[in-house]
């Protein structure tokens, strides 16, 4: 009973605070950051808590009950979303503090903390759901609420533009989504994830040839979300929005939730009749491989970050595809805290920087900002999959679920692994090392603690969430297909995957090690950019994002843009000249001509009533 209590109070604590905040103490900053915090603290103890106890168990309220349509509010606790919890409301808490100083200042420093708290609920809803139709409306909230928050600062035109295209994205897919929902539900009856994975076992063929349209269109939910190709033109024109939401809602969260809802789904996937799973295989895949080489040729600290982010949710979205939620679980966790670290120590750049993003404006932030440097340095070997830190256990799962399925979707992993070396070694050199490039770069200093010490308690998980044990809570998930994240913890999972998968591990080591000669070769003293002029027409293209918004722009001219045109014409011309106006026009001048005989005249008549006669007559006589 005492888990049940605190089960609900970690999702409607982040509503409460934001409940309060928006009618009671918007106008007093500090008090509504403080609540915002504290409720975000609450929710991350009460979900260690319930990770702790590890007690299986699902709540559920009677929401809906329409005909065959049964809905509950559920609260459902299991491995898969006792991870989840400590993600969100773990990372949340971190990046709550850190804005209460990034943010100083600001003024709609209220709003920024009530609209954190919305998302929080929204998102902690999102994981906790027990049916499909209850994460719908979970999902659709956290649109809302990063809407408000990429749009924060809504009166400068990028950011508003960033906000109105994100949410256009993901309603994209979430109408497939919203229609595999019903499918789903069409098909076998409910919406509860217990029911249908009871239902799919006792009848593996019960959704028929209708499973993979079924599976792909789940997918598009995710394809939203996650920003996979081809929504994924969004998430980096977010970055428009504070660093902190880029921390909370494009790395850590957010964009996770699309990789969540795959491996909570994931038995409606992977039934004998469904080829859903390859097509989300080589999707996955093909944007983690599109947005790494996108980001070797951005300038940008924060977009950079943004498209190592859809990289690496790509590589995620790869192993669900090749059957392993849990490898792309483990790597979504450690994930989560190290690319947290490296938006937030971005962002203590940035505010040393007076909001300077170009890294070739930066230089020598190592000796100007030494905390930063330490703890973007292990952010960034994380990232690259460097032992022991938490990123190379992961990814080495992720490689070793591609060398044991696909050869060339392998391949591309490994190459995938090598440009994100490369692109990070090229950030950290450039902004770091090599003497300072601007004025703003010789004045910089450190951020005060209060931003400081979040990114240390966030390089803590970054080292050791590797070896703490998550592969273990994850194969009590999903059984065999968990078996890509291999299994102990503590000082026995330093080496286990060079026993239990060398080839990969020694492969991921020896690109790091090649990344890191190249981008040396390449950056290491360098005042410009060397790539446009050795690679050209390739470097422009990289640059320039490969030119999808230019695509997109163009097919929306020829499609949408076109057919309003039409639409607008015939409706002027047609509908409301020729039909509306023309009926008009033709009835007030028949009104007009019977106004010209009712005058009133007795004369006139009589002379009208002679005409008469005459035609009348004329007609019997003569034209007959």
């Amino acid at each position: 009973m005492m888990l049940q209590h605190i089960a609900w109070i970690v999702l409607f604590a982040p509503l409460a605070a934001a409940a309060l905040i928006a009618l009671a103490t918007r106008r007093d900053d500090r008090l509504s950051a403080q609540i915002s915090i504290a409720a975000s603290a609450v929710a991350f103890a009460g979900s260690l808590i319930l990770f702790l106890a590890f007690d299986r168990f699902e709540l559920a309220w009677s929401w809906l009950n329409v005909g065959p349509l049964k809905v509950d509010l559920g609260f459902k606790f299991d491995a898969l979303s006792g991870l989840m919890l400590l993600v969100v409301t773990g990372v949340g808490t971190a990046i709550h503090v850190y804005s209460f100083g990034y943010m100083q200042g600001d003024r709609s420093f209220a709003r920024f903390f009530a609209s954190m708290s919305l998302f929080m609920f929204s998102m902690l809803g999102i994981v906790v759901s027990n049916n499909l139709a209850q994460m719908f409306v979970f999902w659709e909230l956290v649109g809302v609420s990063s809407y408000l928050l990429i749009g924060f600062w809504y009166e400068r035109p990028a950011a508003a533009d960033a906000s109105k295209k994100a949410f256009i994205a993901n309603r994209v897919g979430d109408f497939g989504f919203l229609l595999g929902i019903l499918m789903v539900w069409g098909l076998l009856g409910t919406v509860r994830f217990d029911e249908l994975e009871a239902r799919l076992r006792t009848d593996p063929g019960a959704m028929g040839a209708a499973a993979t349209v079924a599976g792909l269109l789940l997918f598009c939910g995710a394809v939203g979300k996650s920003a996979q190709f081809p929504l994924h033109v969004w998430l980096p024109d977010a970055m428009e929005g504070p660093t902190p939401v880029s921390a909370l809602i494009h790395a850590a969260t957010m964009v996770a939730a699309g990789v969540f809802m795959l491996c909570r789904v994931f038995f409606l996937l992977n039934v004998p009749d469904s080829s859903a799973l390859p097509v989300i295989a080589w999707i996955g895949g093909g944007t983690g491989l599109l947005a790494a080489l996108i980001a070797v040729q951005q300038d940008d600290i924060k977009r950079i970050l943004a498209y190592s982010t859809l990289s690496q949710l790509g590589m995620m979205v790869m192993a669900v595809g090749l059957g392993g939620p849990g490898p792309a679980m483990y790597h979504l966790v450690t994930h989560a805290f190290f690319k947290a670290l490296l938006f937030l120590g971005a962002g203590s750049v940035i505010h040393a920087m007076h909001h300077e993003q170009d890294i070739w404006k930066m230089g020598r932030l190592s000796q100007r900002l030494p905390v930063t440097c330490k703890t973007f340095l292990i952010g960034a070997l994380a990232l690259c999959g460097v032992p022991p830190f938490s990123g190379f256990y992961s990814k080495d799962a992720i490689l070793a679920q591609g060398f044991e399925h696909n050869t060339w979707l392998f391949l591309l992993a490994v190459f995938t692994a090598w440009l994100t070396t490369f692109y990070m070694s090229r950030l950290v050199i450039v902004a770091f090392f090599g003497g300072p490039k601007s004025s703003g770069a010789e004045e910089a200093h450190e951020s005060p603690g209060i931003m400081t010490s979040p990114l240390i308690f966030l390089a803590v998980p970054s080292v050791v969430a590797g070896i703490a044990g998550i592969p273990g809570r994850l194969s009590t998930q999903f059984g065999a297909a968990a078996e890509g994240a291999h299994g102990p913890a503590g000082f026995a999972a330093l080496f286990e995957p060079f026993s239990h998968s060398p080839l990969p591990a020694f492969l991921g080591l020896l690109v790091f090690m090649l990344g890191v000669a190249a981008a040396c070769s390449f950056y290491w003293g360098a005042k410009e950019d060397p790539l446009p002029s050795k690679l050209g027409w390739f470097a422009r293209a990289m640059k320039d994002r490969f030119y999808f918004d230019e695509i997109y722009s163009a097919l929306v001219r020829l499609t949408q843009e076109t057919i309003a045109t039409a639409a607008a014409w015939f409706d002027r011309w047609i509908l409301s000249g020729l039909m509306v106006r023309g009926a008009h026009g033709t009835t007030e001048l028949v009104g007009r001509a019977l106004r010209l005989a009712q005058t009133g005249n007795l004369q006139t008549y009589a002379l009208l009533l002679a005409f008469g006669v005459a035609w009348m007559l004329f007609y019997a006589l003569v034209a007959r």
